[in-house]
């Protein structure tokens, strides 16, 4: 059935045209915000990341299946629709559904929905209220505009891998990816981000436009202050470890049993560090009394404090340090987190129900952290089955029975 009325985003429509992470982590927000999200797929295969694996989910029997987990961390609220857009009567129905949409979002290479017309020209010239958006490598110009984009090779290409890792000459030094696919990740972020404020200033215009979200462009974004950092002194920073190129100490630390992270943020947090653990002294050091002394003189600093964080386990330092509002924290596994009570306190993993016909009961996934009053984020269908909502769709698009058993008989759907 269509989302509830009652998310912030009811009554959008969204015609989801992507795959894999980028554009489907846009519209699964969309979606968690309450627009209705149709996600069309190939008949037959689905989405890539339905293969991606293993792990594989297993159905209500503790069997695995053949359905990949990589699917359901992207496509939670949406219903999944088949449709070969390479027949012509699937381009058809797509420009038909376009037509009636707010919003269509795609990822295929540059120029490449041109073909079926299903680009943004060919489907403004009658919905001339779309909202299109298009996520690629590159972009749609310039000198790499037609080379396909992959998050790790964009992690490459824009100097994330230079600032993560340890430095070389230090063991398990060289360049590093991060251990999810940020670029992507973030790249869903702002297309969302740019898709609201396109529907915002449709509200004013009565037009839709066209937004162009490239994972070059944003992986050069999210460098952040160390972009600027480039920028302001045309020094290109270097791979640190779990250091921070601008505060001290702010890393990992070696404990009696394991490790422990201190984010130390300014001069009362080191104050209070120094005081905690009887070294008032340090803070009163000109080497360390400032943060900025104590970036330029770290290495004598972290000669003092190393043997003193290996004399107490990290339950320990995070017992002694939580009350004193120096930060200081573990550094869990995957499954240490969801075990957090925190994390358990704030309901940060969902079990949602999925009736797909394939034997999978529920599947769990990540909570959104967007938290709004009054219009909250509704959980109200699990990452679909594979064409699990075709009919149901299609008949609200105006095919009646006799046509989408056509359409299924020519392989259309």
């Amino acid at each position: 059935m269509k989302t509830p009325a009652r998310g912030a985003l009811a009554g959008i429509q969204v015609l989801d045209l992507s795959r894999v992470l980028a554009g489907p982590w846009c519209t699964q927000l969309l979606a968690d915000l309450g627009a209705d999200v149709v996600k069309v797929e190939r008949p037959g295969s689905g989405d890539d990341t339905r293969h991606w694996g293993p792990p594989f989910l297993h159905d209500a029997a503790g069997r695995a299946t053949d359905q990949a987990s990589y699917y359901t961390a992207c496509n939670r609220n949406k219903r999944s629709i088949t449709v070969d857009m390479a027949h012509p009567a699937g381009q058809a129905l797509l420009r038909r559904i376009a037509a009636r949409v707010d919003v269509v979002v795609e990822n295929f290479k540059v120029g490449g929905l041109a073909r079926y017309g299903l680009d943004y020209e060919s489907l403004r010239a009658a919905n001339p209220r779309l909202v299109y958006c298009s996520i690629t490598g590159f972009g749609q110009d310039g000198p790499y505009a037609g080379r396909a984009g992959y998050d790790l090779m964009v992690q490459a290409m824009c100097g994330l891998m230079s600032i993560t890792g340890h430095p070389d000459g230090e063991p398990g030094g060289g360049p590093l990816r991060a251990g999810v696919a940020v670029v992507d990740v973030f790249t869903g972020l702002y297309a969302s981000n740019a898709i609201l404020a396109a529907l915002h200033a449709r509200e004013r215009t009565g037009r839709g436009q066209y937004i162009d979200t490239a994972l070059l462009d944003v992986g050069m974004a999210v460098l952040a202050n160390q972009a600027a950092s480039f920028l302001a002194t045309g020094t290109a920073p270097m791979r640190a470890g779990n250091s921070h190129p601008s505060l001290a100490p702010y890393q990992d630390f070696a404990t009696s049993d394991g490790h422990v992270l201190l984010a130390i943020g300014n001069d009362g947090q080191f104050a209070r560090f120094c005081s905690a653990i009887g070294q008032d002294a340090w803070a009163r050091d000109p080497r360390f009394a400032s943060n900025s002394a104590r970036v330029r003189h770290r290495a004598a600093l972290l000669a003092l404090m190393e043997p003193v964080l290996r004399g107490r386990t990290s339950a320990q330092w995070i017992e002694l340090l939580h009350d004193k509002a120096v930060p200081c924290g573990p550094i869990n596994t995957i499954a240490q987190a969801f075990d957090n009570p925190q994390v358990r306190s704030r309901g940060l993993r969902v079990d949602l129900p999925r009736d797909g016909g394939d034997g999978i009961g529920h599947i769990a996934t990540v909570a959104s952290p967007i938290r709004l009053s009054d219009t909250p984020v509704a959980y109200h269908t699990a990452p679909p089955a594979l064409g699990q909502h075709t009919d149901e769709v299609l008949g609200e698009w105006g095919l009646d029975a006799q046509a989408i058993a056509a359409l299924r008989a020519q392989g259309v759907v």
